[in-house]
C-alpha cells in the first residue's frame, strides 16, 4: 500500500541559536527550487533578471551587480562586475556617486537616506550569478544577537583574561569584575562576579532609599521605593547576574542621590563640592552602560541652571565641572592599554588607533538603541500632584523618566509579541524603574504629610504609612522569589559542559553566536575546561583586527591569511582573505566542529566536504568519507548526558533555547539521514536502507520521550509515510499509516500557527481513507479464508 502524498523538507530556524529541524511543505508534486520564492527572499528589493523596483531600468543593463551583507558583519559592500573582477565600496554613498557603472537608484520614504540599505547574499552554487538586495526594516532572528544575548560568560571572560568585553567596552565592570575575582576566595569566577553584581544592586537599593529620605524624611517612602524596586521581578534578575544592569543601577541611585543632596545644600562651598562629584560620577557611570547618559542630558543642564541662578556659576568653575567629568572617563584608557598588549585569549577589537576606539566606543560594530518598540501606558501626573518643597526635583526624576521613556519608544523596532525579542527589551527598562520606585516613595510621602495636614494630632496617620510600604515590598517578594531563584539553574553550564566534553581531543569548534560561542568560551578560557581544544569564532574572523589579534592565541590551528571573506584573494585594501574551503585544506589535521551551524554567505565548504551531524552541534568530513548510517547513529546516541524536562522554561529566557537545542539534537541524526534518503543520489537499495534507519531512529525518540518538541510528530509521520513507499514486508502497513495519521493529527493540534496546517489536515484525510481500504481489504481477506 503506497500513499500519494508527497511531503517536501527544509530546516526553519527559531532564532539564530533555536532550531527546530522539520519539513514544512505538503506538495503532491516535488517542486523545482526556485531561489526568488516568496518564502526565500521575503524583503529582496530587486534580484538578477528581474525589474528592479527603484531603478532606473532593468538589471541586464547593468555592468555590475552590488553585494551587500548583514548576516556577515565584516563582509564590505562589494561591486562584481559581469567579467568576475570586483572591487570594495567603502560606504553607501560611493555607491550612488558610481554612475558611470550604474544608475543611480532612486529611493524615497523611509530609505531616502540610505541608512537602512543592508541585505544579505542570495547565493547558491547551482545558481552561481544571482544575487540580491534587501531592505532590513527588522532585525532578523540572525541579527537578534547585536542586541542581546547570553553576555554574563562573554564579561566574566573579558575580566578574566583582561580583554576588552564587546561594545562600548564595559571598561569599569571589566575593571571591577577583575578585582572580585582576586580578592573574593571562594568559588567560580562565575560565582564571583555574580556576588560583586548582588552587591552592586544591593547598594542602588541603599541610595534609592537615601534619595528619598532626603527628599521627604520618610523611612516608610525610603524603604518602599528600595524594596519595590530590589525585589521587582526584572532588578532581583539582572542583579544576581554578572551582567552591566546592576552597575547600571547603582549609577542611576547615585546620581538622583547626589540631586538630592545639591537641593538640601544650604551653602555655595556645599553646591561647588558635590557638583564637582556629580560631575565625576556623570563621566564615570558612562565607562558602563551609555544607556545613562539620557538621565545625565536632564541632571547636568538642570545642575548649572541652578547654580548660574545662584550667582555660583563662574568659568573656572565650569572648567573644573568639566575636568570633573572627563576624569570620570579615564577608565576608557583601559581599552588602548589592554589591546595593547593583546594578552587576552579573548578580546573584542582593535583599539590601539583612534578610528579603532572610536568605533568600539560607538558601539558601530554592533548595533545602536535599536531594540523593540515599547508601550508606555504609565501616567505620573498622580505621583507628582504635591505642594512639598522638593517640587523641582521631582519634576526632574520626572522629566527623566519621560525622556528616557520617549527615546527607547522612538528607537526600539522589536517584536515584542514574541518571547524572546521581549526578554532583549524588558531589561532597558530597568533604568525607568528606579526612578519610579522613587517617584513611588515621595508620593507615598506626600499622601502622608497630606493626611497629616488634614488630621491634625493624629499619631495613628504616621504609622499606617507602613502597611502599604511593607505589604508592597513584601507582595514583591511573594511573587517574585520562585522565578528569581537561580540556586539550582545550571542549564546553560550543562549545555557548555556537554559540547565541550562532547568532542575528541584537539578538536576545532567554529562558534557562531553567543549561547555556544559565550558558553564555551568562559568554561574553556576561565575553569580552564579542555584546555586540548580551540575556539574559533567565525563571525570574529570576518572583521579585520580578529585574526591578527588573536591567532597567537590559538596554537595549532592555521589561518592562511588575516580575514575570513567568501571571496578568496587580496583584498582592495591590501589584506589577504581566506574562504572556509581554504581553512579547512590547511587544517587538514584537525577535526572540525561547526557550533552552532554555519555561516550562509561562504558555501565553498561544501566543494570538499559534508557536514555530519554531531549532537547540537555538526562535524566537518571530507566528502570522500563513506557516511555508515548505523554506526553514526550509534556514535551520537549519547553524547550528552541531559535531563532537563522539555519546555520546562520561560520562552523568552537562554535556558529555554539551551534546552531546545539539547532535545532537538537527539533527532538531527535521524533527520540527517532522512535528508540523505531524499536528496541523495544512491542506488534503490541504499535508500530504502536509510529510509529505514531514519524510520527507527524516529521511532525510538518519538517512543522514548513522551513530551517532546511538536516537530518531531511531524517528521516521525513523515517517516511512517516513506516506509509505506518501500512497501517492505516486515513492517505492517496498517501499523505505518496508522502511525502517520496519529502523528499528523498531534502536530497540527499543537502546530495551530503552522500555515500548512490545512495541507496537512487534507493528507490526512486522505491516509485515512486509505488506512480504512486496507482495514477492508483484510477483514474480506479473513471472511475468505474462513
Amino acid at each position: 500500500m503506497m500513499c500519494s502524498a508527497y511531503v517536501g523538507r527544509s530546516y526553519t530556524p527559531y532564532c539564530h541559536h533555536h532550531r527546530s529541524p522539520q519539513h514544512t511543505s505538503l506538495n503532491l508534486v516535488k517542486g523545482t527550487h526556485n531561489m526568488f520564492s516568496e518564502e526565500n527572499t521575503k524583503d529582496v528589493v530587486f534580484a538578477v533578471g528581474q525589474e528592479l523596483a527603484w531603478t532606473d531600468g532593468p538589471v541586464e543593463a547593468w555592468v555590475g551587480f552590488i553585494l551587500v551583507s548583514s548576516s556577515w558583519p565584516g563582509f564590505p559592500m562589494m561591486l562584481v562586475r559581469k567579467d568576475g573582477s570586483f572591487e570594495e565600496l567603502f560606504g553607501v554613498k560611493k555607491m550612488l556617486m558610481a554612475r558611470s557603472l550604474y544608475p543611480k537608484p532612486k529611493i524615497s520614504g523611509p530609505h531616502e537616506d540610505l541608512i537602512s540599505l543592508r541585505g544579505d547574499i542570495v547565493y547558491d552554487e547551482n545558481w552561481a550569478g544571482y544575487f540580491a538586495i534587501k531592505i532590513l526594516r527588522q532585525p532578523s532572528a540572525d541579527n537578534i544577537e547585536a542586541f542581546l544575548n547570553v553576555y554574563t560568560r562573554e564579561l566574566i571572560t573579558a575580566a578574566y583574561e583582561l580583554g576588552v568585553a564587546h561594545p562600548p567596552g564595559y571598561p569599569l565592570f571589566t575593571l571591577l569584575a577583575k578585582l572580585a575575582l582576586g580578592l573574593l576566595p571562594l568559588g567560580s569566577p562565575a560565582r564571583r562576579v555574580h556576588l560583586l553584581c548582588g552587591f552592586l544592586g544591593a547598594a542602588a537599593a541603599s541610595l534609592l532609599f537615601y534619595t528619598v529620605f532626603r527628599l521627604s524624611g520618610s523611612y516608610a517612602g525610603g524603604i518602599l521605593a528600595a524594596g519595590v524596586f530590589s525585589f521587582s521581578r526584572l532588578t532581583w534578575q539582572w542583579s544576581i547576574a554578572a551582567e552591566v544592569f546592576s552597575l547600571n543601577n547603582l549609577f542611576v541611585g547615585l546620581l538622583m542621590a547626589l540631586t538630592a543632596h545639591f537641593e538640601e545644600a544650604s551653602t555655595a562651598k556645599e553646591r561647588s563640592k558635590i557638583s564637582k562629584l556629580g560631575a565625576f560620577c556623570c563621566g564615570l557611570s558612562l565607562c558602563n552602560q551609555h544607556t545613562i547618559v539620557l538621565y545625565i542630558a536632564c541632571i547636568v543642564p538642570w545642575v548649572l541652571c541652578r547654580l548660574f541662578r545662584k550667582m555660583e556659576l563662574s568659568l573656572g568653575h565650569l572648567l573644573k565641572l568639566g575636568l570633573c567629568f572627563l576624569a570620570g572617563l579615564l577608565p576608557y584608557l583601559y581599552l588602548p592599554a589592554s589591546s595593547y598588549l593583546n594578552r587576552a585569549r579573548w578580546t573584542w577589537g582593535d583599539q590601539t588607533t583612534f578610528q579603532g576606539f572610536l568605533t568600539h566606543f560607538l558601539r558601530e560594530e554592533y548595533g545602536t538603541f535599536n531594540l523593540a518598540k515599547s508601550e508606555t501606558g504609565s501616567s505620573m501626573r498622580e505621583m507628582l500632584v504635591t505642594k512639598q518643597q522638593k517640587s523641582p526635583v521631582i519634576w526632574l526624576f520626572a522629566g527623566m523618566l519621560c525622556l528616557y521613556s520617549l527615546f527607547f519608544a522612538w528607537r526600539a523596532n522589536l517584536d515584542i509579541t514574541k518571547p524572546l525579542f521581549l526578554g532583549v527589551v524588558e531589561r532597558f527598562w530597568l533604568q525607568s524603574s528606579a526612578v519610579v520606585a522613587v517617584l513611588a516613595g515621595l508620593g507615598l510621602a506626600a499622601l502622608v504629610s497630606l493626611g497629616s495636614a488634614v488630621l491634625e494630632g493624629s499619631r495613628v496617620l504616621p504609622w499606617l504609612e507602613w502597611i502599604p510600604a511593607l505589604s508592597l515590598v513584601v507582595s514583591q517578594v511573594w511573587a517574585n522569589y520562585s522565578t528569581c531563584d537561580q540556586s539550582n539553574n545550571y542549564v546553560v553550564d550543562k549545555f557548555a559542559r556537554n559540547l565541550l566534553s562532547s568532542v575528541p581531543m584537539g578538536a576545532v569548534i567554529l562558534l557562531r553566536g553567543d549561547l555556544p560561542g559565550n558558553a564555551l568560551r568562559y568554561l574553556h578560557y576561565c575553569e580552564g575546561m579542555r584546555p586540548d581544544i580551540t575556539l574559533v569564532d567565525q563571525e570574529m574572523m570576518t572583521y579585520e583586527w580578529y585574526l591578527p589579534k588573536l591567532a597567537k592565541h590559538l596554537p595549532g590551528v592555521y589561518f592562511p591569511g588575516n580575514r575570513w571573506n567568501p571571496m578568496e584573494g587580496v583584498l582592495p585594501d591590501g589584506t589577504l582573505a581566506f574562504n572556509l574551503h581554504r581553512f579547512l585544506q590547511v587544517n587538514k589535521h584537525k577535526e572540525v566542529f561547526v557550533c552552532i551551524g554555519l555561516h550562509e554567505g561562504d558555501s565553498t565548504w561544501k566543494r570538499s566536504y559534508s557536514l555530519w551531524p554531531w549532537g547540537t552541534c555538526e562535524k566537518l568530513v571530507p566528502s570522500d568519507i563513506v557516511f555508515d548510517p548505523g554506526e553514526w547513529i550509534h556514535l551520537t546516541r549519547n553524547l550528552y548526558n541531559w535531563t532537563e524536562d522539555y519546555g520546562s522554561f520561560k520562552p523568552s529566557s537562554w535556558e529555554a533555547v539551551a534546552n531546545e537545542e539539547m532535545w532537538q539534537a537527539r533527532m538531527k541524526t535521524a533527520f540527517f539521514i532522512f535528508e540523505l534518503a531524499e536528496t541523495a543520489s544512491v542506488t534503490a537499495e541504499i535508500k530504502s536502507q536509510l529510509y529505514t534507519f531514519a524510520y527507527t531512529s524516529y521511532k525510538e525518540i518519538v517512543n522514548s520521550y513522551p513530551n517532546h518538541p511538536v516537530n518531531w510528530h511531524k517528521n516521525y509521520a513523515i517517516a511512517c509515510e516513506r516506509m509505506l513507499r518501500l512497501q517492505r514486508v516486515d513492517v505492517d502497513p496498517e501499523v505505518l499509516l496508522s502511525e502517520t495519521v496519529k502523528h499528523f493529527l498531534l502536530y497540527a493540534q499543537k502546530a495551530e500557527d503552522d500555515p500548512q496546517r490545512k495541507d496537512i489536515l487534507q493528507a490526512v484525510k486522505h491516509l485515512k481513507k486509505e488506512l480504512q481500504g486496507l482495514r477492508k481489504m483484510r477483514e474480506g481477506l479473513k471472511w475468505g479464508a474462513g
